[in-house]
């Protein structure tokens, strides 16, 4: 296991990826922030946070739960559906920031997409992503990247938030063959 970003480089990401969202849109008036549960909504809320220090206003901030998005239901173990949260403006015509963890291979990305869809029509949808590690399966792009690693599809990438680990870091570990 190596450690590939401290507490100190995650809060230096996240605030260069908040000033990236703020510059990108021209200012915070029609941003809303969804997190991809269950470290993507802790995400979005460090960035929300951030963008109000920064312009003095409250972002809207909620979850997108994308379980019953995903297309591999079948593949995986049964995972509890974590509740979608959408702020009171809503997402129509609002300029969305789907925020999580780990980009890999696009497919939490595209599931993200057609949740979205189900709840109402955003002007534009954007991605931040701490971490983007490689590998894609599908034509998806963050526009916000906190850290690009490399790695091999042996290795995992693992970030831990204190919200719910105790720690921010994040790792990389080989897997088990």
């Amino acid at each position: 296991m190596s450690v590939a970003l401290s507490a100190q480089d995650i809060n230096r990401a996240l605030t260069r990826i908040s000033h990236e969202i703020i510059e990108k849109n021209q200012g915070s008036a029609n941003i809303v922030l969804l997190g991809i549960p269950t470290r993507g909504a802790h995400l979005a809320s460090r960035i929300s946070s951030i963008i109000a220090s920064i312009e003095g206003a409250e972002v809207p901030t909620g979850t997108l739960d994308i379980t019953l998005f995903r297309d591999d239901l079948r593949m995986r173990p049964p995972r509890a559906i974590m509740p979608t949260k959408i702020p009171t403006t809503g997402i129509e015509g609002k300029d969305v920031v789907l925020v999580d963890d780990v980009l890999f291979s696009g497919r939490t990305i595209r599931a993200a997409l057609d949740a979205l869809g189900e709840i109402g029509r955003p002007r534009t949808v954007q991605l931040a992503a701490l971490v983007d590690r490689g590998h894609r399966e599908l034509p998806i792009k963050a526009d916000f990247v906190g850290k690009n690693l490399p790695t091999s599809k042996n290795q995992s990438v693992k970030v831990l938030l204190s919200e719910i680990d105790g720690r921010d870091e994040v790792t990389i570990e080989e897997e088990a063959q």
